[in-house]
């Protein structure tokens, strides 16, 4: 983690309009002390003088103070003791002054060296991250504002460094699932161009099947941007769970007999209508079926249920006794090309995006999904819940 120094000064800068206020303050405060003491020290002063002159203060053996000063003496001397008071007064206050505002420069300039190098800092870092370097952070500066907004960057980094990791990998998982399909017409293609494969319904019915491949990872695409973007419009109803349930069940039934699994369906009828767009949970739902299908041998057991729960929802729950989940591989189940079985190809083991776009769909209608397993050749639980209609 590279952290990074402070920038080059500047006078337009954040620090300097902070010190530069600092510095007004201190002079405005400066300059009415002295103007306060300078009218109201005098007058003081000279009333008490006055006071002493005029007998309220007796000398010693009862004598008055004006018996022991009068006449221009008495003047003489009350001027050299009003201009000596004046003259100690500005100088004490000079002093004061000059050492009153070198310390409030030096608190000052550190004050805001400590305010402002953590926002350059954040400044800096920010650039550099636009400029593409995610891995990018800085150091944190205690438990105040500045120290929050330091946390918050760096959270902000890691999320950017992540999504740029999976914009990467899916570039790479894409030119993947592309390069069989694209290299088997290749193949056919040569050899029919240079006369090494005699035309044929087989060899176009191959042809085909390759081109519908490409077409289906190009809609799977397609929908996963759209998807993953939030950009699938959903017609959001009340809807019977059991409807959605029954499709996906109409669906499938069939093929889990062909296999040789055991289909447990648990349908209530007393379940509340769920707000959600009807085709989309229908997909939802068949997707996760699907994979239950695909990922259990024969002789076993795929079990669909469906519950209310707690916080006004209704939870879908797929459950089997296949291949499971390893505890380090169910964090990414959801993510975009994953596939339990890597020895799969994509026309036994799917695009290994349906489980990223049924979470977004989901997550789009108010509802959540999760994975739950025991680990490997555990079986695995698929659940998924949507809200109850209001």
């Amino acid at each position: 983690m590279k952290l990074l120094n402070a920038p080059k000064f500047s006078w337009n800068s954040l620090g300097i309009k902070l010190f530069a206020s600092y510095l007004l303050i201190i002079g405005i405060g400066t300059l009415v002390i002295l103007n306060a003491i300078d009218l109201v020290a005098p007058n003081a002063f000279t009333s008490h003088m006055q006071m002493m002159q005029n007998g309220e203060m007796v000398g010693p053996g009862g004598t008055g103070m004006n018996g022991m000063m009068g006449g221009a003496a008495g003047a003489a001397l009350n001027s050299s003791i009003d201009q000596a008071f004046k003259s100690a007064l500005g100088e004490a206050m000079l002093v004061a002054g000059l050492i009153g505002v070198v310390v409030a420069i030096v608190i000052s300039y550190f004050v805001t060296r400590l305010i402002v190098t953590p926002v350059r800092r954040l400044a800096h870092a920010s650039k550099r991250i636009a400029g593409g370097h995610y891995a990018e952070r800085v150091p944190p500066v205690g438990k105040d504002e500045l120290g929050e907004m330091a946390l918050s960057f760096n959270e902000m980094a890691q999320a950017l460094e992540s999504t740029e990791r999976r914009r990467l990998e899916l570039v790479g998982d894409v030119a993947h699932e592309l390069r069989t399909p694209v290299a088997t017409l290749e193949g056919y293609m040569e050899g029919l161009l240079d006369g090494v494969v005699k035309p044929s319904e087989e060899i176009w019915l191959s042809l085909h099947e390759e081109a519908g491949r490409l077409r289906r990872l190009i809609d799977d695409l397609q929908e996963l941007s759209r998807a993953e973007a939030r950009q699938i419009p959903l017609k959001l109803a009340a809807v019977n769970p059991l409807e959605i349930a029954g499709a996906a069940v109409e669906r499938l039934e069939n093929q889990f007999r062909e296999k040789g699994l055991e289909f447990i369906h648990s349908l209530p009828q007393n379940l509340p209508a769920v707000q959600a767009d009807r085709d989309r949970a229908i997909q939802v739902l068949t997707n996760l079926l699907t994979n239950a299908l695909r990922y259990t041998p024969a002789p076993g057991t795929v079990k669909l249920e469906l519950a209310p729960t707690t916080g006004d929802m209704v939870e879908f729950k797929v459950t089997d006794t296949g291949i499971g989940l390893s505890p380090e591989h169910r964090p990414q189940v959801f993510e975009r090309f994953y596939r339990v079985d890597k020895s799969r190809s994509r026309a036994l083991g799917g695009s290994g995006v349906g489980l990223t776009i049924a979470k977004a769909l989901v997550e789009g209608m108010g509802g959540q999904i999760e994975a739950i397993s025991g680990g490997l050749n555990q079986g695995s639980t698929f659940t998924f819940t949507l809200p109850q209609s209001p």
